[in-house]
């Protein structure tokens, strides 16, 4: 995760003029990413500076106060944003205490579209494949929005208020399905067990139209998933693993190798 997003970054070649745009999530499934982001940042960029680096964050409860410790804007800057020294009037948070909802979301599309084209779109799934908070049947062309958060959603995050359901929020803002899709790449984190009923939402109703996924996902994540889907990906795999290309045009030729050591080019 860390070597795809900090790639994309230098072959992007931010400038002054030229900020490489990304949407950035929360929760638990991230906290190893940022953990690797801030770990590669520091080692390859001065005191981990990313000055042409603009951020917009995919989603924000109603109603939370900005302080409170399971708001979204208290975990991004006290797991990600304060150990990047990123600049603050480049990090984009939507404001869930806003007094017009709808003003509010049309002044975030009108951000996110002066930035230019996010470069980078990384999320997380929700148990029944929901990105941001579009909740199953969400529209696959729409923009930042409210959305009503369903029962099963209300219930997986219940835990980070201490289980109680009158503390949890039962309205949020949440970038669209639209926003995911004009992204020049996405790329989707997959963690745990519960997440594997996620696939019929995900594989078969709005990744597979866009050009540029990547998916990443652990094995319990696969759990569900078809037994060939899994064959499949895990090929892919071993191939791009051991093999690597030869002289443009040309096909690939594996060295004659025992069992017991990886196929290796000549």
């Amino acid at each position: 995760m860390k070597l795809i997003i900090l790639e994309h970054y230098s072959q992007f070649n931010p400038g002054p003029n030229k900020y490489f745009t990304m949407v950035l999530p929360t929760g638990s499934t991230l906290l190893g990413c940022y953990k690797k982001l801030i770990e590669g940042t520091q080692q390859c960029y001065k005191n981990g500076d990313l000055p042409t680096v603009v951020t917009f964050n995919m989603d924000k409860y109603v109603g939370l106060p900005w302080d409170y410790p399971e708001s979204y804007h208290s975990f991004m800057w006290n797991k990600f944003f304060k150990h990047i020294d990123i600049h603050p009037e480049n990090t984009h948070i939507l404001d869930g205490n806003a007094v017009d909802l709808q003003a509010e979301d049309q002044g975030y599309r009108q951000e996110i579209k002066a930035a230019g084209r996010i470069e980078l779109f990384v999320g997380g799934i929700g148990p029944d494949g929901h990105i941001g908070f579009n909740e199953p049947g969400s529209s696959l062309v729409s923009r930042t929005h409210v959305k009503t958060l369903a029962m099963d959603t209300i219930l997986a995050n219940a835990r980070f208020f201490d289980g109680d359901l009158a503390k949890m929020p039962t309205m949020a803002l949440t970038v669209g399905v639209g926003t995911v899709m004009h992204a020049r790449e996405v790329m989707i984190l997959i963690t745990g067990a519960h997440n594997t009923f996620a696939e019929p939402y995900v594989d078969h109703v709005c990744l597979p139209q866009h050009p540029c996924t990547v998916f990443i996902c652990d094995e319990d994540a696969t759990l569900e998933v078809k037994v060939k889907t899994a064959k499949y990906f895990k090929g892919l795999i071993l191939f791009i693993t051991n093999y690597r290309p030869m002289v443009p045009g040309s096909r690939l030729v594996p060295e004659p190798q025992s069992a017991d050591k990886p196929i290796k080019l000549r």
